[in-house]
């Protein structure tokens, strides 16, 4: 536990240094990709905790992301607010939803409910395509600059030290959030849920708890798009994004908060590599995603920090 201790204080460290150094000397686009690569870290912490803690296979991920993103840019676009106002409205819808989700839900388990929570997903952005007087429909929608007590937002470097620091504060809370009792108790309800039941667990509430937590995070990811954002077309809300996020969190490591952090930033490199690619984009994430779990289903990240506990001979 020391060692794995030391790997996470280094790690922490060297990335807190390349993120200060980043404004400085890295380009705009280089600081726009860092900014999306700091939006699918906390949808990976997200998916994280809702099937790598709870153990519930949801796949209504993007379509709360999708919520985030319309909330924040309304409610900006209506009133004008410091935009942790608008982040802070998509989080909550998002979080309401994902709670009124997690009820619908609690009677199916497993593909009964990546079905359930599928079919969801694709009804929001059939939402997105055609209510046209808020959405902007197939068309999409134009973002206003966020904005912070009078201070527009309207470059990838204004948007970025906000970024980083809402993606350090959700990683934060997901730490938090594993080391807690309520983390355990989340735990016991993916291991059992007639053992969790037998230790006095309230298993209904903890599934609903994990579902509107997972999609707080999702709505929290989509306002934190609308900082650096001038446009968003419901296309990109589709089952492709649920699949890569979803690719994140399995090649990372089910149950591991580093390893959806390296997952999100190794996958978020890799689709911003495949950007010219669109069309086998889905091929390449299912083929990586079915050979992980049946090859490595413990994940690639989650096994190296594993072997960095053993000590040397």
């Amino acid at each position: 536990m020391k060692d794995i201790a030391a790997v996470d204080r280094w790690a922490l460290a060297a990335a807190a240094v390349l993120l200060l150094v980043l404004p400085f000397t890295a380009s705009g686009y280089v600081l726009y990709v860092v900014n999306l690569l700091m939006v699918f870290v906390v949808l990976a912490l997200g998916m994280h905790v809702v099937i790598g803690e709870a153990g519930q296979f949801a796949l209504s991920h993007t379509a709360f992301y999708g919520i985030g993103i319309y909330t924040a840019g309304l409610v900006n676009a209506a009133w004008h607010p410091p935009f942790v106002v608008s982040i802070v409205a998509g989080g909550l819808l998002s979080a309401l939803l994902g709670y009124v989700i997690g009820l619908l839900a609690l009677r199916m388990r497993d593909i009964y409910l990546a079905l359930a929570t599928f079919a969801f997903g694709e009804a929001m952005q059939w939402v997105f395509l055609n209510w046209e007087s808020v959405t902007g429909g197939s068309n999409g929608m134009r973002m206003q600059p966020a904005e912070l007590f009078g201070l527009k937002l309207s470059n990838d470097l204004q948007a970025y030290p906000f970024v980083v620091l809402l993606a350090a504060l959700m990683l934060w809370l997901t730490v938090l959030l594993s080391r807690s009792q309520f983390g355990s108790c989340l735990r016991a309800v993916r291991e059992s849920d007639v053992a969790a039941l037998a230790m006095g667990i309230n298993v209904k509430a903890m599934k609903q708890t994990a579902f509107a937590i997972s999609a707080a995070f999702a709505g929290v990811a989509g306002g934190m798009y609308t900082l650096f954002t001038s446009f968003i077309h419901p296309e990109s809300l589709g089952f492709q994004t649920t699949i890569l996020v979803l690719t994140m969190v399995v090649v990372g490591g089910i149950g591991s908060v580093r390893g959806a952090v390296a997952g999100a930033i190794a996958f978020g490199l890799i689709s911003e590599l495949l950007r010219q690619a669109l069309s086998i984009q889905e091929v390449i994430y299912g083929a990586i995603l079915m050979g992980f779990m049946m090859f490595k289903p413990k994940g690639l990240f989650a096994s190296t920090f594993k072997r960095a506990q053993r000590p040397i001979a």
